[in-house]
């Protein structure tokens, strides 16, 4: 989940400390899920955190709104290992002196994130804090789990959906405008792409992940975890219909605006280089994957230097 510029951003090079830190004592560390098999069935779990003044302000959102968008960035990240939801633990903080109708307009959301995907409040916990803050672990069933590994030189990277319209939003948010509806209803309430996800990984998805911290980071990623290079063609990012009118604001190519954006939860994934992209949903091929090491990102058959948000910048 990318975070509103009021702190920092990016924690890959930390989760490979910590990785190296706890060595044996911690299982694969660094996919969207932990992949945990049990029996015939692979378990996907994932937790997530959401901060007010890092990850939402209230002036911005509804309490059910703050709910919801906690529960469906979670949620995304089992999009990403092509996993079926079951349910979501939730545990919330909530600063001293807040009705009990914080409490239960907060877990509205949450509830009705979940029931949309078919899972379930399975239960969670309260504390005291100085601000709200919902820290949500989701689980999941992969019938065919995919990681952000996997990718080989040749194969088709490719988007769903369109991306910036969660960016277009909190830019406007943050200069004091009121967002383009559409773009404010990216931002309050994502969809996590769980059918989406299945379907590629039923297809042969390669490598996949949600694209939480922005293109220019999330692509990085999935380059560094599969140990190759990835080059992507900015002009070819399908853009959300309010990224124009914020690109031209900001003085920067759409391509670029919306690479730069991050809380879309679309999925990133690598195809295999035969796949013909039909897929029954918005899916655009935007780059491939090749030898080498490190993202590489053009517009207009030019280089552009982006970086993806890092969480404690």
């Amino acid at each position: 989940m990318t975070d509103i510029p009021l702190g920092g951003g990016g924690e890959f090079d930390r989760i490979r400390a910590i990785a190296a830190a706890l060595g044996s004592r911690a299982r694969e560390l660094g996919n969207d899920t932990a992949l945990v098999r049990l029996g015939d069935a692979t378990v996907a779990l994932s937790a997530d955190v959401s901060v007010e003044g890092v990850h939402f302000r209230r002036e911005w959102l509804s309490l059910e709104e703050i709910g919801w968008r906690a529960s469906a960035g979670a949620l995304s990240d089992l999009a990403a290992s092509g996993a079926d939801p079951i349910g979501v633990l939730a545990a919330l903080t909530i600063p001293a002196g807040e009705p009990v109708s914080t409490f239960v307009a907060l877990m509205q959301g949450v509830g009705a994130a979940v029931d949309a995907v078919g899972g379930k409040v399975l239960g969670g916990d309260l504390s005291r804090g100085d601000a709200i803050a919902l820290a949500l672990t989701v689980i999941g069933t992969a019938p065919i789990p995919v990681r952000r590994s996997g990718a080989t030189p040749g194969d088709a990277v490719w988007v769903t959906g369109e991306l910036g319209g969660a960016r277009a939003a909190l830019t406007a948010f943050i200069a004091g405008r009121t967002p383009d509806p559409a773009a404010r209803l990216r931002f309050a309430r994502p969809q996590p792409r769980i059918a989406w996800g299945r379907w590629l990984a039923a297809h042969g998805a390669k490598a996949m992940l949600d694209v939480s911290d922005g293109l220019a980071g999330d692509a990085g990623h999935l380059a560094a975890a599969s140990g190759l290079a990835i080059r992507i063609d900015l002009g070819l990012v399908p853009c959300h219909p309010a990224v124009a009118a914020e690109a031209r604001l900001a003085d920067e190519p759409a391509g670029v605006f919306a690479a730069k954006g991050g809380e879309d939860y679309e999925l990133l994934v690598v195809m295999p280089p035969a796949f013909s992209g039909a897929a029954g949903f918005p899916l655009t091929r935007i780059g491939e994957a090749r030898v080498g090491a490190g993202l590489s990102l053009e517009l207009a058959a030019r280089p552009i230097v982006l970086a993806g948000y890092e969480h404690f910048a």
